[in-house]
Order: structure tokens, then C-alpha cells, then sequence
């Protein structure tokens, strides 16, 4: 069970840097130091746990499949809005900077979401065979 935990801690953060650092790279107005980087993935990891912990459990008691990823999409541009006014590294210019950076965050953090789910049930399958 705590493999499980460290494999869906480590791929959120991974996912997470990820898309900070595509955001970085693709867009003009988004700009983050290398220290930044580290410290915003992991403000942004505790954000987000808390943000969507009270979308999801106290706005939406049962989302449908829809208002789950609209969820985690809002949750992600709030994350980011928090987080960017709490790291000094992070700079973030304009509205639609930060609607493409949250878009690209949470891509990253989805499919770094599935990588996750997918090593979880091949290190069960591995436990289970041997």
C-alpha cells in the first residue's frame, strides 16, 4: 500500500513539473526560474489535493465523468492562481496565459495520472503471479 502511495505521489509531481515546464516552453507570458520549478510543483501538489478535495467531496457529491474533469480543470486554474501569487519564481502574464497553462497542466497531470494507475496494476499483477 505505501508503493502504491509513492508510485501516485511521485507521477502527480512528475506530471505536475511536467506541464510547468511545457508552460515555460510554450508560452511567452509564463516564465519560472529552476528553483521555482521545484518549489511550485510541490505548492501546487498541496493546493490542488485541498482544492479538489472541496470541489469534489463538499460542491459535487457525485460528479458524472463530465463534471469530474471540469472539476479537475477548475481546481487546476485556481491551483495555479493560488500558486502563482505564493512562489517568487513564477511569473504569470495575461488570462489567457494562465487558461493555457492550466489546460497543459492538467493534461500533464492526467496522463501522468494513467502512467501511475498502469504502474500500480502491473506491480499488483507482479505480486500476484509470483
Amino acid at each position: 500500500m505505501l508503493a502504491r502511495w509513492g508510485i501516485r505521489l511521485a507521477s502527480s509531481l512528475v506530471g505536475i513539473a511536467v506541464g510547468i515546464l511545457l508552460s515555460s516552453t510554450l508560452l511567452s507570458k509564463f516564465s519560472i526560474t529552476v528553483a521555482g520549478v521545484v518549489e511550485a510543483a510541490l505548492v501546487f501538489w498541496v493546493i490542488h489535493l485541498v482544492v479538489s478535495f472541496v470541489a469534489l467531496r463538499i460542491f459535487v457529491r457525485e460528479p458524472s465523468s463530465a463534471e469530474a474533469g471540469l472539476l479537475a480543470l477548475a481546481s487546476t486554474i485556481v491551483s495555479l492562481i493560488i500558486v502563482s501569487a505564493i512562489v517568487s519564481g513564477l511569473t504569470i502574464h495575461g488570462i489567457q496565459t494562465y487558461a493555457a497553462a492550466a489546460v497543459i497542466i492538467w493534461l500533464t497531470t492526467s496522463v501522468s495520472d494513467v502512467i501511475g494507475r498502469r504502474m500500480i496494476r502491473a506491480r499488483r499483477g507482479q505480486h500476484t503471479a509470483g
